[in-house]
């Protein structure tokens, strides 16, 4: 069922427009200078840095899970919440993230001290840059559910507990593995710009490795840049073989198949930590007392807020409350938002409308791009375990590789060609926008049961009705996902890719995004504020009229039943 913008999509966008405004007024009050802590590019503090980077995308992944889970499981199953938080989904995922960052970062700096302002600011931008495809692939999974397995849940009268732990999360693990990875990737894209950021005469670096990477970007230290890059790939590779291919190995039990047609994927850290004894001491002494605990407790729980469900919730009146408060305070602060958006001189209006459109039709041009490359090869990798053995860490590493730290010699390079920064800002929101599509290709050829495979190839399809009757309407619902948050990621590199400061020079081209850097560096609030909703409410039209509805066509018609 198609669902137009509605009055939803309105007071989420009135909330952000709000939220933004209060932000605007806080960071009126921020210190006039910061100063931020030097950043040395000797060898020894490598290993310091990267343990910090590391810490930040561990705590902001740990949020985005948990958020993923509660968000996407509320969105699934209840539909007045789906009413208001896929919206919610839809505007917070379209979000430029460098627009809002300076936003944040001022306004928590006018009232907390700024080295902590800078990390919780930090950390807000990783998660933010780590959470949307992460819940967009829940959400999918929760409602993407086979309808036998759904038909079993309800004949065992399984608790919404037990629902979640035995059904709902092995169906969807191996697509939240692969999220998982896509969502650090999109961390070390961003981590440059969340430990280096300057506004003005404030600086509120952070040491890390994004840090050390911008730092050596900018002395032209190329030794550093190398040493930075090479600690990186170590840190991509240890998590590689350490973390996501054990998972994936761990994972792979849970695929819907009834038959084996390649070989699963294998884990030597995997093998040998389930053959070890200390696996077993834990299995035995933490992980299964833990669960039964949570089987008994929580099972109960549920099942009693179920039966008080059926008499009414004392907590209604309380939310109803809360509700008509937020409300009003909403309405105080947008009409303050709107005396902001009035001061924009129409010029600047027209200038909004014509950098929309130039910045859709950079972002289709990557799009189109990485749809074309990300579809035959995501397929063979996620259909082919052994290529995927070998093809994996490496997509890993490519995609977790910080297009910024690599821009600067894209721009040598593509300056001189016709087009110019045009070219070249297409070529950076394709290399933020790609992996996206890539990973949600390989989870959906991954996750097509094996029986299905062989029936086509008993059938001795060509390869174009191969594509027509099996892949494609396997892959349809990632496809859809892997498009979704491939967009968000193309619209906010937009806004490094479309002004860019580079050997003493100022770089623009006509693009929303140049106008939202524009205004961050001229510290003109109106004008930044203009310019982000318009951005939200494209980005959201678009999802909401095409999108969407090719979402509702994935969930009702290419169910795996």
């Amino acid at each position: 069922m198609w669902r137009a913008l509605g009055w939803a999509d309105a007071v989420v966008v009135l909330t952000i427009a709000t939220v933004l405004a209060v932000g605007v007024r806080l960071a009126t009050g921020a210190p006039g200078v910061a100063a931020g802590p030097a950043i040395t590019l000797a060898p020894a503090a490598l290993p310091w840095y990267t343990g910090l980077s590391v810490s930040r995308m561990a705590a902001a992944y740990a949020l985005s899970l948990g958020f993923t889970l509660v968000y996407g499981y509320a969105a699934a199953y209840n539909r007045r919440a789906e009413r208001i938080l896929l919206p919610v989904l839809d505007v917070l995922q379209s979000v430029p993230i460098l627009s809002f960052l300076p936003v944040v970062l001022l306004a928590l700096s006018a009232v907390l001290p700024v080295p902590l302002a800078a990390e919780l600011a930090s950390v807000l931008l990783i998660f933010t840059s780590q959470v949307w495809n992460l819940t967009f692939a829940w959400y999918q999974a929760l409602t993407t559910v086979p309808t036998d397995l759904r038909e079993a849940s309800r004949i065992f009268r399984l608790s919404p507990w037990l629902r979640l732990r035995v059904v709902e999360l092995p169906f969807a693990a191996p697509s939240l593995v692969w999220n998982s990875m896509m969502s650090w990737a999109g961390g070390w894209f961003f981590l440059m710009a969340a430990e280096m950021f300057t506004v003005g005469r404030r600086d509120f670096r952070l040491p890390g490795l994004g840090a050390y990477l911008k730092q050596a970007a900018v002395e032209g230290d190329v030794q550093a840049l190398v040493r930075g890059l090479l600690a990186l790939v170590l840190v991509i590779v240890l998590l590689d073989q350490l973390v996501w291919r054990p998972l994936l190995a761990w994972a792979d039990r849970f695929k819907l198949e009834l038959v084996e047609a390649s070989p699963p994927p294998r884990s030597w850290f995997y093998d040998a930590w389930s053959a070890s004894a200390l696996a077993a001491w834990l299995g035995h002494r933490v992980l299964a007392p833990a669960v039964e605990w949570l089987d008994t407790r929580l099972g109960t729980r549920w099942r009693a807020e179920e039966a008080l469900g059926a008499h009414g919730r004392p907590w209604r009146w309380a939310a109803r409350v809360v509700l008509t408060a937020a409300a009003a305070l909403l309405a105080w602060q947008g009409a303050r938002a709107v005396g902001l958006l009035v001061r924009v001189p129409p010029a600047s209006w027209a200038a909004i409308v014509l950098g929309l459109m130039a910045t859709s039709a950079r972002v289709a041009a990557a799009l189109v791009v990485a749809l074309a490359w990300t579809l035959p090869v995501g397929v063979a990798i996620g259909m082919r375990p052994r290529l995927a053995a070998w093809v994996q860490p490496l997509t890993q590493i490519a995609a977790s590789i910080p297009a910024t730290a690599v821009f600067p010699a894209l721009l040598v390079i593509l300056t001189g060609v016709p087009g110019g920064l045009t070219v070249a800002a297409v070529v950076l929101m394709l290399l933020g926008a790609q992996w996206y599509l890539l990973f949600n290709i390989i989870a959906g050829a991954a996750a097509i049961p094996a029986e299905l495979r062989q029936t086509v190839t008993l059938l001795q399809l060509g390869a174009a009705d191969r594509w027509r009757v099996l892949l494609l309407p396997a892959l349809f619902p990632f496809l859809v996902t892997g498009v979704i948050t491939a967009a968000g990621g193309a619209w906010n590199a937009s806004i490094v890719a479309e002004y860019v400061e580079f050997g003493g020079r100022t770089l623009t081209t006509t693009g929303i995004g140049a106008l939202i850097a524009r205004a961050t560096a001229g510290g003109d609030y109106s004008l930044l504020l203009a310019a982000t909703l318009a951005m939200i409410l494209a980005v959201v039209a678009v999802n909401r009229l095409v999108w969407r509805r090719l979402y509702r066509l994935a969930e009702e018609s290419f169910r795996m039943d």
